[in-house]
């Protein structure tokens, strides 16, 4: 069975043990993702049980918290599906995303004797996930062009499981801490650099790919790195009119305004620039092991176009 096939029933036999015909019909709903994080231990670890059980440990806490933010965003498709919120309402997705976490933390709990380390740092990452969401929906409540702030908030809200998965495989690889840092490194740039890669993709990919409208990150109230760029290329006129379309439904006239002043002012450039640099400084940080497969993903995750 092909590895990804056996994370997948990993997950399906921990649903099942919870003996829950509800969950089980809701979770076979979840859309299934590139499941990056489950690529990224299979290519620093060597494939195991352990391996697989990280692997699906992890899958499950990625699916609780999309499951979350769908509710936090109202959002109605996830993956060109409709979403499970959509489908069977906030109350529970909410409480499918708290099984999933909890689950996956009584499962994390098999690592404690033979590498106490990973329980922390996946446990340690969820924290920062949820600060994350929380800093984002602060955020989401004005307009925000200051770039620290949103890059703060990428690194909890996306990049901290991402960090981890990397920082906790290498462990079970047999790193010392030393060498695990640099995979923590890794990790947490490729997590920065695939999230404002996501952010550009929500200008410049088409809906049918993208599986939702372009524009939709601002009209639900994320100013993400493009526009903060865009914002401080404008003058005090343009930028009190980029200011007063944030969070609305946009006429077409608007929608062309921005996307021309988006491209014009480079600030999409800029926004590929920096992910671009993440990815050398991540890839950098490994270059003292032999991982081709990750210098291959983390270029591949950058230069994707969904």
């Amino acid at each position: 069975m092909e590895v990804l096939a056996q994370i997948n029933q990993k997950i399906q036999n921990f649903l099942e043990e919870l003996e829950s015909p509800i969950v089980l019909g809701l979770s076979q709903r979840i859309q299934s993702g590139k499941m990056l994080r489950s690529k990224l231990v299979l290519n620093i670890a060597n494939k195991s049980d352990e391996c697989i059980l990280l692997c699906a440990i992890i899958e499950m806490i990625q699916n609780a918290s999309l499951l979350h933010d769908d509710v936090i965003d109202n959002a109605t498709i996830r993956r060109s599906q409709p979403s499970i919120n959509a489908i069977a309402g906030d109350k529970n997705a909410i409480m499918l995303g708290d099984i999933l976490y909890s689950k996956a933390f009584c499962e994390l709990s098999a690592f404690q004797e033979n590498f106490p380390m990973i329980p922390r740092i996946i446990s340690s990452a969820v924290t920062m996930l949820a600060i994350g969401e929380m800093e984002d929906v602060e955020l989401a409540k004005q307009f925000n062009a200051n770039e620290a702030k949103y890059l703060t908030m990428i690194e909890h809200k996306t990049a901290s499981l991402i960090e981890a998965t990397a920082y906790a495989a290498a462990f079970l690889s047999g790193k010392n801490q030393e060498e695990a840092k640099d995979f923590r490194v890794y990790g947490r740039n490729l997590g920065i650099a695939f999230q404002i890669i996501d952010d550009v993709l929500d200008i410049t990919a088409d809906e049918k790919t993208l599986g939702k409208p372009i524009l939709s990150d601002f009209k639900e109230g994320k100013v993400t790195l493009p526009y903060i760029y865009l914002y401080h290329s404008l003058n005090e006129v343009d930028k009190k009119r980029l200011e007063s379309a944030f969070k609305k439904e946009l006429p077409k006239k608007e929608q062309e305004w921005i996307l021309q002043n988006l491209k014009e002012s480079g600030a999409i450039q800029q926004s590929i620039d920096l992910a671009r640099h993440l990815g050398r400084v991540g890839i950098e940080a490994i270059s003292n092991y032999s991982c081709d497969k990750l210098v291959k993903i983390m270029e591949e995750m950058i230069n994707r176009d969904f």
